[in-house]
């Protein structure tokens, strides 16, 4: 894949068609509607005053650096050491410098889906072979993994990308399924790319699994994180690497020939709202509020498969007959004023559904699943 074979993005199709009517309600990007600690905003206005804009230490500032090594290292079961941590321009860079690291033309992917297509589109770039490997569906709207199929596949695979809690179906991997993907990946020595923007985001009580809990420090896994969801920094664009010991050297340098690292009063931002425990509560609080919005308007609708997410901020709805969930998401826009992701972005295990972000404020995600719920029920039966 090059500049001339890229696919467009369905998802940004369907904005376009949104910024064109401006009283649409936007459901469609993995972005809420609720502010950035104020905290960060602060701790980069004075980072700006005070000067900090000049080149970074392409690692990271050694005080983000340091207290994101502890901040893991407090959350997970195995010590996260502070050498082991690269900050990256946001979680899409750190999927790109990911690839970038150990794709090689020819080398084979799997790819966990339905999945963000950014991720999958990073390592056709890099001319590898990208096998999707879809969750199964359940009969509820639900998804679960088969790992005995999956373990068949790894065999001569390069790597295993998994995200979650997922992007765009809220499937989460139990503790017993990281801890064997982690087995199979060691078993048929491919690396594991774990995608975990979403780990603080989960509800009823429950606790995402990591492979920073089971990993070895010297493991071929890959952690991503992102300051984007759980503290709602979305524009900000920072992230970060978990890489395997001693590795760190070589991942800084991809990230001095992609993007030079991050700005510093950006990463001043990052570092005040990583001390905002509070933030992450209230954010979580703000989701579930509306994840529980989402479930009243949709469960038991006419045609409409969905089973509440254990994580993420995404409602994945399937709709029965569906066949063109690009061609129903701009039909929404254009007569309903609703905009929300196509299954189809997400992988052809993706067709048939369309996904809504529901990290929004009340009175606009009230009126935009009334929208929504009133499309589906005068929708004609194909």
């Amino acid at each position: 894949m090059d500049i001339a074979t890229t696919p467009g993005s369905h998802i940004i199709t369907v904005s376009r068609a949104a910024f064109a009517r401006p009283d649409t309600d936007f459901l469609c990007f993995g972005e809420s509607d609720m502010p950035a600690p104020a905290a960060a905003h602060e701790a980069l206005r004075d980072a700006m005053l005070s000067g900090q804009q000049r080149y970074p230490d392409v690692r990271g500032v050694p005080a983000l650096r340091h207290a994101l090594a502890a901040h893991l290292a407090s959350r997970h079961a195995r010590k996260v050491a502070e050498p082991r941590v690269q900050i990256t321009g946001s979680g899409m860079a750190a999927v790109s410098v990911a690839m970038a690291a150990l794709l090689r033309p020819g080398d084979r992917l799997v790819h966990i889906t339905p999945a963000w297509p950014n991720s999958a589109n990073a390592a056709r770039l890099r001319h590898a072979q990208v096998e999707e490997f879809p969750l199964e569906p359940t009969p509820e709207g639900g998804f679960r993994l088969d790992l005995d199929r999956l373990s068949a596949r790894l065999a001569g695979a390069r790597a295993l990308f998994i995200n979650s809690p997922s992007n765009p179906t809220g499937w989460m991997a139990s503790p017993f399924e990281i801890q064997a993907i982690l087995h199979m990946c060691r078993a048929a020595g491919a690396w594991l790319i774990a995608d975990e923007v979403y780990n603080r985001l989960v509800y009823e009580g429950a606790q995402a699994a990591s492979v920073l809990d089971f990993a070895e420090p010297d493991d071929r896994v890959l952690a991503i994180g992102s300051f984007s969801k759980a503290w709602a920094m979305t524009g900000f664009r920072i992230g970060w690497l978990v890489v395997p010991e001693g590795t760190r050297d070589s991942f800084t340098e991809l990230v001095e020939m992609t993007h030079s690292g991050v700005a510093p009063f950006v990463q001043a931002a990052a570092l005040a709202a990583l001390a905002d425990e509070d933030f992450v509560d209230a954010f979580k609080a703000y989701c579930s509020a509306g994840r529980a919005l989402a479930i009243q308007a949709l469960s038991g609708l006419n045609r409409v498969r969905f089973t509440p997410p254990p994580g993420a901020f995404y409602a994945f709805l399937g709709i029965d007959r569906l066949t063109d969930s690009l061609g129903f998401a701009l039909d929404l826009v254009e007569h309903h004023g609703v905009a929300v992701a196509p299954g189809i972005a997400f992988g052809a295990g993706g067709e048939g559904h369309v996904r809504l972000c529901f990290a929004q404020s009340p009175v606009r995600l009230e009126r935009a699943l009334g929208r929504l719920r009133k499309a589906i029920l005068l929708a004609p039966t194909p």
